[in-house]
């Protein structure tokens, strides 16, 4: 083979090779698509919730199980903070939501008196367990049984981020556990 074919050949290689490491940079910085978000009417101690009739308020909405040891409670105080953190006229245009992932304990009442803990302001929704994975879905948040112990307990594996939604009903932001306090009333604000 003559010397100028093999570069020819070898800056052909080149080219692709950058091309494709190029391409692969682009595909990961883009990262997963976000989750749509999306309306819903989930049930409540004081009846039901529809997150259309919300429009103009911030939501919080978070899944989780009242059960849970110790993920929940940590992700709900720091939503309760965040409120606290809040001027009045601020917090009366948010809501935080707790969406059950356990119907099958987590009654309205339940909820609302777990939530009531947290803050008074919070509130906790559940359905049936259609409705709970069709809304979850929309969210992007996973849950999964384990198994029954021989008491009759159980744990639920669960996502543990609290999700944004915009005054216009948009998913706006996803707040992982361990957000600071301060970030979160920033990020409140910041769609208020």
């Amino acid at each position: 083979m003559k010397p100028y074919a093999l570069f020819g050949v070898a800056g052909l290689l080149a080219l692709l090779l950058g091309g494709a490491l190029l391409w692969q940079g682009a595909r990961q910085n883009t990262g997963p698509a976000r989750p749509a978000g999306g309306d819903f009417v989930l049930n409540s101690a004081e009846g039901a919730v529809d997150t259309l009739a919300l429009r103009g308020q911030v939501l919080l909405v978070y899944f989780g199980y009242t059960h849970c040891p110790d993920i929940c409670p940590a992700s709900l105080a720091a939503g309760g903070q965040a409120l606290n953190a809040l001027t009045p006229d601020e917090r009366s245009r948010v809501r935080l939501l707790m969406v059950s992932v356990d119907p099958e304990r987590d009654s309205v009442d339940h909820l609302k008196r777990y939530t009531a803990f947290f803050h008074p302001a919070m509130t906790g929704v559940t359905g049936t367990p259609a409705q709970i994975a069709k809304v979850a879905r929309a969210y992007g948040a996973g849950y999964l049984k384990g198994p029954v112990q021989p008491d009759g307990s159980y744990a639920i594996d669960h996502t543990t981020a609290t999700y944004v939604v915009d005054r216009d009903g948009r998913l706006a932001a996803v707040l992982d556990l361990g957000t600071p306090t301060a970030q979160i009333v920033s990020t409140i604000r910041k769609y208020l």
